[in-house]
């Protein structure tokens, strides 16, 4: 889907009259949300240096779920915002009280984990008339864990994702993205001033190969170790993805939960691992799901695409709010596994423990030099 297709929202959104905030709030459904927030707290993302968060922590940006809006809401600086608001700009002196056209605030944002950025949401919810007039992201690569000074070094080569666009108050600006780089840390602009709710990085996990050949023994499956969900037999409570989150679930939505099945069916999620690999160990963790947790699950993998499916883990009675682990018999190699749950309900977790096949580092190696790694 290209850049065109995607709705542009511009100008103020009205004045908040009362009733639900977000009645009036411009979205869209894009193409790419379907993906992996790159820029998710649970990955270790961070907002770590901002030029000006006068108003409102830079911080916010990356806080789960909607930004909230209380009209009552003041402090000693003024309204106080779910986002990230700097200061009005304003000119060197009387004759000229502008800002030039180069003003900009910005803020520095580290990926929870690196890689290929499809599409990018900066949510300016609530900011009705104190957006910016523009936005514009990019993006670098650097090794380990560099600091603020380090990613404002000269030798920095920064890749523009968004030019700079002019987008709406109130509403959900959506951009998609097409570098095939794996990225690391990201500049989020806001031309000159003003304020986002929210920042979404949608994308594929690009993990180091040279990490996971030295952990040996990993999570396949999990997202920060380039594991994703391709396809599921229902959302309707909560993604998929959440299965492969890092840590153990701490409440019911923080996994993946059907709606009640009213026919003979059951429910699934396919996964495509980090690359070929060997599995020895597999856990499926049902915690916080306690009146609603999957009655029985079985397990499923392939080695390649098109290849026949075949059970490694029979169907499998499961217990509520239970962390469950079996060890396989022998090493199964795998590109892609299933899990099936009967009849429906959810589970919260799915670890996959086992190591690459050297197949399967090989190929990681060559797609992490592919992307620039």
């Amino acid at each position: 889907m290209t850049d065109a297709v995607i709705p542009r929202f511009t100008g103020d959104a009205r004045p908040y009259a009362g009733g639900d905030p977000y009645a009036d709030h411009r979205t869209a459904d894009f193409p790419f949300t379907h993906l992996v927030d790159l820029a998710d707290r649970r990955l270790g993302a961070g907002v770590i240096a901002a030029n000006d968060e006068f108003f409102a922590e830079r911080e916010n940006l990356l806080k789960p779920g909607p930004a909230v809006f209380d009209p009552e809401h003041f402090g000693h600086k003024g309204k106080i915002m779910d986002g990230w608001e700097t200061r009005r700009r304003r000119g060197v002196s009387a004759a000229e009280p502008h800002p030039t056209a180069d003003d900009h605030d910005w803020a520095l944002v580290r990926l929870g984990a690196p890689g290929v950025i499809r599409g990018i949401v900066l949510d300016t919810a609530h900011f009705r008339g104190n957006y910016p007039q523009a936005v514009s992201v990019e993006a670098a690569s650097l090794p380990g864990s560099p600091s603020p000074d380090d990613l404002h070094a000269p030798d920095v080569k920064w890749v523009t994702l968004v030019p700079r666009t002019a987008v709406g108050g109130h509403a959900a600006n959506g951009f998609t993205v097409d570098a095939e780089q794996r990225f690391t840390h990201l500049r989020v602009n806001q031309h000159p001033d003003g304020g986002i709710a929210r920042l979404r990085v949608y994308g594929e996990v690009a993990p180091d190969p040279a990490w996971l050949g030295a952990l040996g023994t990993f999570d396949l499956a999990a997202l920060e170790n380039g594991g994703q969900v391709e396809d599921a037999s229902d959302r309707f409570y909560s993604p998929a993805t959440n299965t492969i989150q890092p840590g153990r679930s701490r409440k019911m939505d923080d996994g993946w939960e059907t709606r009640r099945r009213r026919d003979r069916g059951n429910d699934w999620i396919r996964y495509r691992l980090a690359a070929q690999s060997g599995i020895r160990a597999v856990e499926i963790d049902t915690a916080c799901l306690k009146g609603n947790s999957a009655g029985w699950a079985s397990l499923s993998v392939q080695d390649g695409e098109g290849a026949d499916w075949t059970e490694i883990l029979p169907r499998t009675r499961l217990q509520p709010d239970t962390d469950h682990r079996f060890v396989l018999d022998g090493i199964v190699r795998a590109t892609h596994v299933r899990i099936d749950i009967f009849p429906d309900g959810g589970i919260s977790r799915l670890r996959l423990f086992g190591s690459l096949t050297d197949e399967g580092a090989a190929a990681l190696a060559a797609r992490h030099r592919e992307l620039g790694g």
